[in-house]
């Protein structure tokens, strides 16, 4: 009997190291398979995020015009309820921090606009001053519901087009993957790339 709960224990610890590493799964995960990476908004040729109005953390609104900013916007989806999200928080603001003018990284904290000053302390403590989404339109809701796992990150160009792979889970080392998937934006249009975060 010790024997069983001992196996049931170490399958439990498994399982949930897995999830700390790897993301926070949604409702409809089980539609994509344990592990695969979710077919949706950020996947090369799947289109464009459209028209959309969201207000942000602190009261501003954000449109698809504020893409047309910058060459390279990287959006990055978490929750409160994600534990791997806020860990890696801190690497989110410090590389926004790294970022040259022309490119970006935003945040949407899909349960924000429920408890938008714990939102708040998370970012803080993390660091990040960027721009947080956290409730919109129609248009920013369809966005939102094709995001699967938590944390994910999807790449837009300035028209607010698709770019690239969605980037799912925790990663190990933030800034070469998402330098990665801003170079792939910017080969993309032509532009120069980043070396390191930084141009």
């Amino acid at each position: 009997m010790k024997h069983k709960k001992k196996i049931a224990f170490l399958l439990c610890a498994v399982l949930i190291a897995g999830i700390f590493v790897t993301g926070c799964s949604g409702e409809d995960s089980s539609q994509t398979g344990g592990g695969q990476q979710a077919q949706g908004a950020g996947q090369a040729g799947k289109g464009n995020l459209g028209e959309f109005s969201a207000r942000t953390l602190d009261g501003q609104i954000f449109t698809q015009e504020d893409f047309a900013k910058k060459d390279v916007t990287l959006i990055n989806f978490w929750a409160l309820t994600c534990g791997p999200c806020i860990v890696e928080m801190p690497d989110i603001a410090a590389f926004a921090k790294s970022l040259p003018d022309h490119v970006q990284i935003i945040t949407v904290c899909l349960d924000g606009g429920m408890d938008a000053e714990s939102a708040k302390a998370v970012l803080k403590d993390a660091g990040y001053e960027g721009v947080t989404l956290v409730s919109g339109d129609q248009g920013f809701q369809n966005i939102c519901g094709q995001i699967q796992y938590t944390p994910t990150t999807i790449t837009v160009d300035k028209e607010g087009n698709l770019v690239g792979e969605e980037i799912i889970g925790r990663q190990e080392d933030l800034a070469r993957t998402y330098t990665d998937a801003i170079n792939q934006g910017l080969r993309s249009m032509g532009k120069a790339e980043l070396e390191n975060g930084k141009n």
